[in-house]
């Protein structure tokens, strides 16, 4: 399980406001040395900044709100700024502050400031909202609200980003009669290396793992990754329902999920506003990391709740699996599955170079400022969906399919 919870009270980190550090950070070309390091992405490429700098030179409030793929997306987002000639804002999950008083100095220099995912942030939300009020940079959102591995499937959107576009809008509307507007980012990586060579040593550390090495060594490589695939769920619902399970594959994880959120839910005296998985989750860790936070060290109680955060970060990685993935088995789609599998056996993956990587900003959505229709999907949501699905198909082809043995 990776440290995405902190355990200790949540203080606020403001983003730095000045010019100079970002400048910096842009001319001496730190994003490219950065991604080529410790993502592999050796090229990039930006599309359609000019909407962007449109955008900016009409005074207007900006969300850039990307795909979230990878954890190169929030860094590589400064070759957007780039393009643009502009510096942006961006809220960063609290836990990313948390790891090294260097990345937290990174983040704040490159306008980054947290937000709590874990409970009501009313701090972040007003900055946030101030930020777009005022319109001296765009503010870069992920509306995914966390990293899934499927570069070609948007996971449902959160709605924080509609909320924060609303507010800002109705404020702007009645401060100077400016406007709001997001724009949509799809984000692509493509693979230009040799698939075979670099999967090949993965996949067999990961084989040799499980004991399922031999024969399938020699196999073609989307068996063997669809093999650990079905290795992996199989240990979720040994570790979870005590037996492997049995039935097709989307069957059983929905099965398995639900199971594991209605025993938290019911555990935890939660219930759920809406069936989508995330949302679930995020109730249950808005409920459970206030409780961890007052538990005694070394207690029962203590153990009982990280018991329940294991659970709940179970459900999320088994959602990262998308079904039927592979049955369009391009490099991408491959390259990243085995980083997801490799990731969540041993909490880091393996860096595979070269990437390339394409930001395509969409054109301005317009953000009203009336309130949605009960009971009805949020308009900006549904637009803001349909316009990064439209994106990401459109740049799904970037990425051949595999044809080698």
């Amino acid at each position: 399980m990776q440290s995405i919870i902190v355990e200790r009270p949540y203080q606020f980190v403001p983003p730095h406001r000045g010019n100079l550090a970002p400048s910096l950070i842009q001319a001496v070309r730190l994003v490219d040395h950065y991604l080529n390091r410790f993502e592999g992405i050796t090229s990039f490429e930006v599309r359609g900044a000019e909407l962007l700098r449109a955008s900016i030179d009409r005074g207007d409030g900006i969300v850039l709100a990307p795909n979230h793929c990878r954890y190169a997306d929030p860094v590589a987002m400064g070759w957007v700024a780039r393009a643009a000639k502009t510096h942006v804002f961006a809220m960063a999950s609290w836990h990313l502050f948390n790891q090294s008083w260097l990345q937290s100095l990174a983040i704040r220099l490159c306008g980054g400031f947290s937000v709590y995912r874990e409970g009501l942030d009313r701090q972040s939300l007003d900055t946030a909202i101030e930020i777009l009020v005022n319109a001296r940079r765009p503010l870069v959102v992920f509306p995914e609200g966390t990293v899934f591995r499927s570069n070609d499937i948007l996971q449902p959107l959160l709605d924080g980003v509609a909320f924060l576009a609303r507010s800002a809008a109705k404020r702007r509307a009645k401060r100077d009669g400016g406007q709001v507007v997001i724009h949509p980012v799809a984000i692509k990586y493509v693979f230009h290396g040799d698939l075979e060579k670099t999967l090949h040593p993965v996949l067999s550390k990961l084989e040799a793992r499980f004991q399922i090495g031999s024969p399938y060594a020699h196999d073609k490589l989307v068996p063997r990754i669809e093999r650990l695939n079905k290795v992996m769920l199989a240990i979720k619902e040994v570790d979870h329902l005590g037996q492997a399970q049995s039935g097709p594959i989307e069957l059983r994880k929905q099965r398995l999920m639900e199971h594991l959120l209605t025993q938290l839910e019911e555990q935890w005296s939660i219930v759920p506003s809406e069936h989508k998985v995330i949302p679930r989750i995020k109730a249950l860790r808005i409920k459970l990391v206030p409780e961890l936070l007052k538990a005694e060290k070394a207690s029962p109680r203590r153990d009982l709740i990280w018991d329940a955060l294991y659970r709940a970060y179970s459900v999320q990685q088994i959602a990262s699996y998308p079904s039927s993935y592979l049955d369009v088995p391009t490099e991408t789609r491959m390259l990243e599955t085995v980083e997801r599998i490799e990731e969540d056996v041993y909490d880091r993956s393996t860096i595979h170079r070269p990437l390339h990587a394409i930001l395509s900003v969409g054109e301005a959505m317009r953000v009203s400022d009336s309130k949605p229709t009960r009971h009805e999907p949020d308009p900006i949501i549904a637009q803001l969906t349909t316009a990064l699905e439209r994106m990401l198909e459109q740049l799904s082809t970037a990425s051949p399919i595999y044809t080698g043995a």
